[in-house]
């Protein structure tokens, strides 16, 4: 299914486009899964926030990834890719169909040997995991999110890092929530009900980037 945010900049659209047009393609397989999705209005990551995380991980050089949603696999290669030597990525999709598109890319790309993909709702899954991870990326169901948000930094290591793609809803979470569709009324208090739990936490650091629709990042102090 579209979704519409991805096409509501929440910063000026001259800077937008700048910002996926100046930044280098990714090379290769990978540079082709981008395409591919762009091509097919599939919702991954824009390209502006495929090259904050790129550097991102890159800079950090993770060993343990936890992702929640994976979609057809193309943040989950990208950020693979800066690994440890021993280290591993784990992704959680709870559509089959997802699922088995996601494992053909990670395969095409020479990466199942370093990505375990989980079938199943996040909610489920979560519980059972142990971590701890150095860093986890967020993009699933937006109302979701203050849901998952205990369990995550229960699963970070202290100094991870907790990324949540998606918090702006192109602007939209700033409006009245009588304003806003019924359809879309508990995404938008859900989302509001996160970014006051964690903008206010006293024990963790967080920060909003206004990347293609918003990312939350949260570093676990203790």
């Amino acid at each position: 299914m579209l979704n519409e945010m991805m096409y509501r900049p929440v910063v000026m659209p001259e800077l937008v486009e700048y910002m996926r047009t100046a930044q280098a393609k990714f090379p290769g397989q990978l540079g082709q899964l981008e395409a591919f999705a762009n091509e097919l209005g599939i919702p991954i990551i824009p390209h502006e926030t495929a090259k904050f995380l790129d550097f991102f991980c890159a800079t950090i050089q993770p060993k343990d990834i936890l992702e929640i949603g994976t979609a057809i696999g193309f943040s989950a290669s990208l950020m693979a890719q800066h690994l440890q030597l021993d280290g591993h990525l784990t992704t959680i999709d709870r559509y089959a169909l997802m699922y088995e598109r996601a494992k053909e890319n990670f395969a095409k790309l020479g990466l199942s040997d370093r990505i375990s993909i989980i079938e199943g709702d996040a909610a489920e899954v979560l519980p059972t995991l142990s971590g701890p991870y150095d860093l986890i990326f967020m993009d699933s169901a937006k109302a979701k999110y203050i849901e998952f948000y205990p369990e995550c930094m229960r699963l970070l290591k202290v100094g991870g890092v907790l990324v949540i793609d998606d918090v702006f809803q192109g602007g939209t979470i700033l409006e009245d929530e009588a304003d806003r569709p019924k359809r879309v009324r508990k995404i938008h208090r859900k989302l509001n009900e996160l970014h006051q739990t964690v903008l206010n936490d006293p024990c963790h650091r967080s920060c909003l980037v206004p990347l293609g629709d918003g990312l939350l990042m949260v570093r676990k102090e203790g």
